[in-house]
């Protein structure tokens, strides 16, 4: 019958058995070349030899800040400033810049203002620079101008303005659109940035397209930009 330990060296029975053991524990393995004597030195150690109390694991950046706890510290009302870019619409025919105005307030925002510009570049600046500089406005939304048009200037008029650009805004709009519209979505400008620490969405003319923006991207996260810029 077989032994159970061939190797009598191998027995728990055996003298400084229990001393081997705790030796070849504390020391880790001893490689292939170094047991037929191929290299010199004392074998590798284990990672653990010194024991875990030594161990330290990095520590996460801002651990103890999530979007959660940024929102609940967010303005619950935000004053914004609408302007709609067209040179056909009036008060009447406004629908755009008319449905900015009752989302904003619906959802408990105030409107500090509402106007209707042509589609000049330096209109559209002079009025957006004007509202930087008002106290009482938070946030300024635009509306219009931002096709590919030799007309569609708002783009490039509110963009000069910009100290930071939040180029995500544009990007997800137009997912969105993709997915309402097809391939006819790339042709939409839609930015937004930061500029006198206030914040400007600069939104296509369509009126779908108006409350795509504001109810799957602006109107979810205007507290907590503004909440971000005021840091």
């Amino acid at each position: 019958m077989a032994h159970a330990f061939p190797n009598r060296h191998a027995s728990p029975a055996a003298p400084g058995y229990r001393a081997r053991v705790r030796r070849r524990v504390s020391q880790g393995p001893v490689s292939r070349v170094a047991k037929q004597g191929g290299l010199a030195g004392p074998p590798a150690r284990r990672f653990f030899s010194a024991g875990p109390k030594n161990r330290t694991r990095p520590t996460p950046y801002n651990p103890c800040v999530s979007v959660g706890e940024h929102k609940a510290q967010a303005p619950v009302s935000v004053a914004c400033y609408v302007l709609t870019v067209s040179d056909t619409r009036t008060e009447e025919t406004d629908t755009s810049g008319r449905a900015i105005c009752e989302l904003l307030e619906r959802a408990g925002h105030a409107v500090s203002g509402h106007a209707i510009v042509r589609d000049e570049s330096s209109q559209v600046a002079r009025v957006v620079r004007e509202h930087l500089g008002d106290p009482k406005t938070q946030a300024i939304i635009t509306t219009g101008g931002t096709g590919i048009s030799s007309r569609d200037d708002t783009f490039e008029a509110v963009t000069g303005l910009l100290e930071k650009r939040l180029d995500g805004f544009g990007e997800l709009f137009r997912m969105l659109s993709f997915q309402e519209i097809g391939a006819a979505a790339m042709m939409s400008r839609a930015t937004a940035g930061t500029a006198k620490g206030k914040a400007i969405f600069v939104l296509p003319g369509s009126e779908n397209a108006v409350r795509l923006a504001m109810t799957r991207l602006i109107l979810p996260e205007l507290g907590h930009v503004i909440q971000q810029l005021r840091k």
